[in-house]
């Protein structure tokens, strides 16, 4: 088996080459091209390593025949083209913990900076002046910190708070009751937190939920003589704003280590009084720096190796220890995606994907994500799980996902149904032994059966002598059977038959087929 091939493209910790290499990679390490020649090289590559120097755009993916996942050491993946990977089948993954205590310990130096005028009061000592009563800072312990962002870095930031004896209010829609408690912050809306703030630190990504969060409006809504820390993404505080209300004094001081627009060479914050900035040194420290480029390493290699998907942006989430449980669930939803869609594929409008006993207790995302699959490659041969959802939303496919706690008449079960212009479609399927993929259903006929191969489906009225029929025509014409499967409504009524076949079945014996007497329907299905 050809091991995988990865490309690191820009400067990380050397020990990322060893991870790839030890866990049975074969690792290039190539920094510093251009983007043409970057682009003339990807062809080669499963796997492409980056920080932040590499742009991986459209034209790079476009020559990336072979690429699998790209793998982001750190956080931020703005020079990555997620829609355009999508498109192509390439997991996008970062690194959102590595430098989490990193960047939550920066916010908190910003703060004291802010709280005590540290780098004014360095510059003028520096300068041989002696300001003691020019510098009047005030005290953290007792103040109140406005979260605004309680995810990761931002709870880390509220433990370092609260142990400085702050009171801590946090922001987040995600934010559960349950968990503010756990975490000793009181949970509130944003315009509470901007009333009772002493300090205001965001830890948010860049939606547009969240750009100019701390607008003009929602900075005139806070406490006056508030101090203001952004470590989070720039764009996320109003900098003209921002201006003003240190102007005014509405805030009294203001540190930014990220900026709407970046490298920062100019800014109407830059000489202002009271305010403070950074290079976006959020990550900037060498444990941090060594444990992005370690984890993207591990996470690249898990890909690559055994399927395990962490930390990715454009598709869910499977553990290493997660896939072998979710393997075979996952095989069953690609097939019976692929039987949906080869039976049931045109003018398709909607489609449910619904899990029941033991399945119910699974991931459901990876499952879903199969089923796309399987369904989507009845359009597309260059489809796996990560484009698949990408090409159900361009055709305008609505997609849900139903889990039923019942339990029913297999010990756990996978229902698809998709909506076409003929009415709904469903089949259904469990695992045998919880490792063999097996319908169990087709369009409302119970009917057990393997999808696997080459095979034959019929529709038929159920007659007597139409199975000898049908066997007979198949071996006259050199067509083997190989497994044989019947389901019906009821006797005499609508029957189904599901062949497996050792060869494809040539078109003049469809048609023969077609001829036979009490024959509704034939297709040929291929899984």
């Amino acid at each position: 088996m050809t091991k995988p091939r990865v490309l690191i493209s820009d400067k990380m910790d050397p020990n990322a080459a060893r991870i790839f290499q030890e866990s049975g990679c074969d690792v290039d390490v190539i920094t510093g091209k251009t983007p043409e020649e970057l682009a003339a090289m990807i062809g080669d590559y499963d796997g492409l390593a980056i920080r932040s120097s590499t742009k991986v755009t459209k034209a790079i993916l476009d020559a990336a025949t072979n690429l699998k996942v790209i793998g982001r050491a750190g956080i931020g993946v703005d020079n990555v083209d997620i829609p355009a990977a999508s498109a192509k089948g390439v997991v996008v993954m970062n690194t959102p913990f590595g430098n989490s205590i990193t960047t939550a310990e920066h916010a908190i130096a910003l703060m004291f900076a802010l709280a005590r005028q540290l780098p004014e009061a360095d510059l003028s000592t520096q300068a041989g002046k002696w300001e003691k009563n020019r510098f009047m800072g005030v005290e953290v312990t007792g103040k109140t910190l406005g979260l605004i962002g309680a995810g990761n870095i931002g709870s880390i930031v509220a433990s370092r708070a609260l142990g400085l004896r702050m009171k801590v209010v946090a922001f987040d829609p995600f934010l559960t009751p349950e968990r503010a408690l756990e975490m000793g912050v009181e949970k509130a809306d944003l315009d509470t937190l901007l009333a009772k703030a002493d300090f205001i630190t965001l830890h948010t990504p860049l939606t547009n939920e969240t750009r100019n969060i701390l607008s003009r409006e929602n900075i005139a809504k806070c406490k006056k003589g508030v101090r203001i820390i952004n470590c989070a993404r720039g764009g996320l505080v109003d900098e003209a704003a921002l201006k003003d209300a240190l102007d005014s004094g509405q805030v009294a001081g203001a540190a930014l280590d990220v900026f709407a627009t970046e490298p920062a060479k100019e800014s109407p914050l830059f000489g202002t009084p009271n305010f403070i900035c950074t290079p976006h040194l959020g990550a900037s420290t060498n444990e941090a720096q060594v444990n992005v480029a370690l984890q993207v390493a591990e996470q690249m290699a898990d890909y690559l190796t055994t399927g395990g998907v962490t930390n990715a942006l454009n598709m869910p989430s499977l553990s290493a220890e997660e896939a072998p449980k979710l393997k075979p669930y996952m095989a069953l939803a690609e097939r019976l995606g692929s039987l949906v869609g080869q039976l049931a594929h045109d003018n398709l409008t909607k489609i449910s994907i619904e899990v029941e006993g033991a399945a119910a207790q699974l991931n459901m995302k990876p499952i879903t994500g199969a089923v796309l699959a399987g369904l989507m490659k009845c359009y597309s041969e260059a489809v796996n799980m990560v484009n698949a959802p990408f090409l159900a939303r361009e055709r305008g496919l609505d997609v849900r996902e139903v889990r039923h706690d019942r339990e029913g008449n297999y010990h756990t079960l996978i229902r698809v149904t998709v909506g076409t212009s003929q009415g709904d479609r469903s089949v259904a399927g469990t695992l045998f032994g919880n490792a063999q993929p097996r319908l169990v259903e087709i369009f409302g006929i119970g009917i057990e059966a393997d999808l696997d191969g080459d095979m034959l489906y019929v529709v038929n009225n159920d007659a007597p002598g139409f199975i000898g029929r049908i066997g007979t025509l198949l071996g006259e014409r050199g067509t083997n059977i190989g497994t044989f499967h019947l389901g019906r409504r009821e006797a005499g009524g609508e029957a189904v038959l599901l062949l497996s076949v050792d060869t494809p079945v040539p078109a003049h014996c469809l048609d023969a087929i077609r001829a036979l007497p009490d024959v509704r329907q034939v297709r040929t299905l291929k899984f």
